[in-house]
């Protein structure tokens, strides 16, 4: 998506850019006043034109988003901020459409006169009115320079393929679990709000796909620990799960005790209700509990075609009910 997103020219950046182009521009005339007439008709259309058509280019590229309850709006409302965004694209339409009717207006008023001083004062007035237009969006244009850079960092997860979520404490196998489970090298992708990136694998069964994602720093604590905006940015996971898995480390090996982890286990109960859960234990090569709890080793592969074959029947569920 930021592939397509234009680099965004500051206010000076631009008019700068439609200066330079007019600068270079000098027409041919029958006449004195008809070489300066036609010259300043084609610096004025030349100016205008690269500003109203970089203002559209804007509009027409930046990704259209509304607000709703679905993971890609939730995240760009949090990161970048809705209502903000299409301000600012609002403000590129309208600055877009006022250069443009300044521009034929000038034009008609150089067309019609027949005055070298007046044809200048006409260029000069046009140039000025063009740079009080461009200061009044010059927020909008730095706001939407840096939303593209937003976006750039937002990780590339696709909504609408059925995905396994990877819960649980800090070093329990999480990684490892996703690298194994993948089909290929798992992607790191940045996410905000979280200090590594979230971690993107794919899991093929036959011709479907499915994603499975760690995210280290937003389900390994409690969602009563958590701020406003790490709230939100679990709010806007929750659309994207369809599947959690949580993961615990009976060995100690983690750094924190089965009740800790079992506390945390309720707490990402309470934050996604509804959501279909797999719980199991890891590092069975190294040490089992007496649980009936189930158990696999991602490094030995023990039971890793159980619990995938477990996974994968209840993504098949999910998207079997989103079928219907």
């Amino acid at each position: 998506m930021a592939n397509r997103i234009p680099t965004v020219l500051t206010s000076d950046e631009l008019m700068d850019k439609a200066f330079h182009r007019a600068s270079k521009i000098d027409k041919t005339g029958a006449t004195a006043l008809d070489h300066k007439k036609k010259t300043a008709l084609a610096k004025v259309t030349a100016s205008g034109d690269i500003i109203a058509t970089t203002l559209n280019g804007y509009v027409d590229r930046f990704p259209r988003i509304e607000k709703g309850e679905d993971f890609f709006p939730e995240l760009v409302d949090l990161t970048i901020g809705i209502d903000q965004y299409k301000q600012s694209l609002g403000a590129m339409n309208w600055a877009s459409n006022r250069v443009e009717k300044l521009k034929n207006e000038c034009l008609r008023n150089l067309r019609r006169t027949k005055d070298p001083e007046y044809i200048e004062s006409l260029r000069n007035s046009f140039y000025g009115r063009l740079a009080s237009i461009l200061r009044q969006i010059s927020k909008d244009l730095l706001f939407l320079q840096d939303a593209k850079n937003k976006f750039r960092k937002l990780p590339s997860i696709e909504p609408n393929v059925a995905t396994a979520v990877i819960a649980g404490f800090p070093n329990v196998g999480k990684s490892k679990l996703v690298s194994v489970l993948s089909t290929a090298a798992p992607e790191i992708a940045p996410y905000p709000f979280t200090t590594k990136g979230i971690i993107i694998g794919h899991i093929q069964d036959g011709w479907r796909k499915y994603q499975i994602i760690d995210t280290p720093g937003l389900l390994d604590r409690s969602l009563d620990e958590r701020n406003q905006i790490e709230r939100q940015a679990i709010l806007a996971l929750k659309y994207l799960t369809h599947v959690l898995v949580f993961i615990l480390d009976p060995t100690g090996s983690c750094g924190y005790s089965m009740d800790k982890q079992l506390a945390l286990l309720d707490s990402v109960k309470k934050g996604f209700p509804g959501v279909p859960m797999i719980v199991a234990e890891s590092k069975s090569d190294i040490s089992k509990s007496g649980s009936d709890i189930f158990k696999f080793s991602a490094e030995t592969g023990e039971n890793m075609d159980a619990l995938r074959a477990n996974i994968i029947s209840k993504l098949k569920s999910i998207r079997f009910e989103e079928a219907e």
